[in-house]
């Protein structure tokens, strides 16, 4: 059926959404062109995502440190891929915040931004406390013993200290303490803090190691006021000491 417009007195019918719909199918078609002009394929996509994959997970588990160099052709050799989908996994990486471009350098791991984490930490100190103690009574005891495990491998591993490994079963005891909190938006806030925290380096204790011992204590700590049913305050100012002691640290072990 057609139909009359009635401010401009003319028809209006299925052909102008039939163009519109070409127009935006065209914009969509040179927005999947890759750099060297051919449109992309699912395989091509694909080794594209695995490479960023590979590569970010090594800039976050330490493998590839702060400063270290990201050769395309040595990346798409290991990977046994082209550069194109190496050299999209970096750019895609560079957008994120994990990868910088220096002139006559190429590509490299960025570097730790001390006032980013700074911010990064002062906004978890309040929001994963508040979490924290928000939890806390609706925590159920295999959750909590569950966290005691997670604390006395952080202490076994202390003796044989790697940075990386102890970072990550740190998230891993604050990821099980917060993961009862009732409130969503505020469980919203702490993993978006924990996400920034990612893109300046997980491995917070390869800068401040001599915090390590001192964590795993406040850890035990917070576990005894937790079981005790101590008050929603007193949780909330223990984890939030707990986050300012590691920033602090972070601030003295600075040049």
């Amino acid at each position: 059926m057609v139909r009359q417009d009635p401010k401009r007195g003319r028809n209006v019918n299925g052909n102008i959404y039939d163009r519109c719909v070409a127009r935006q199918q065209a914009a969509r078609s040179r927005d999947t062109l890759t750099t060297t002009g051919e449109a992309a394929s699912p395989a091509a996509s694909s080794k594209a995502e695995r490479a960023y994959r590979i590569i970010k997970d090594r800039i976050e588990d330490g493998t590839y440190g702060p400063g270290f160099r990201l050769v395309l052709d040595q990346l798409a050799r290991e990977l046994s891929v082209s550069a194109v989908p190496v050299r999209e996994a970096i750019r895609r990486l560079e957008s994120e915040g994990y990868v910088v471009f220096t002139r006559n350098l190429g590509a490299s791991v960025a570097s730790i931004d001390p006032d980013q984490y700074w911010h990064t930490m002062q906004v978890l100190a309040i929001v994963e406390a508040a979490a924290t103690a928000l939890a806390a009574p609706h925590l159920a005891a295999r959750t909590l013993r569950e966290a005691r495990e997670v604390n006395e491998r952080m202490r076994a591993s202390i003796a044989a200290f790697d940075p990386v490994a102890f970072t990550q079963l740190n998230e891993e005891f604050h990821r099980l303490l917060c993961s009862a909190c009732p409130n969503p938006r505020l469980c919203g806030l702490v993993k978006r803090e924990w996400s920034q925290m990612a893109l300046i380096r997980r491995s917070s204790f390869v800068f401040v190691p001599g915090r390590a011992r001192a964590s795993v204590a406040e850890h035990d700590q917070l576990l005894d006021l937790i079981e005790s049913r101590a008050s929603e305050q007193k949780i909330e100012q223990a984890a939030r000491a707990h986050k300012l002691a590691t920033l602090d640290a972070f601030i003295r072990h600075q040049p």
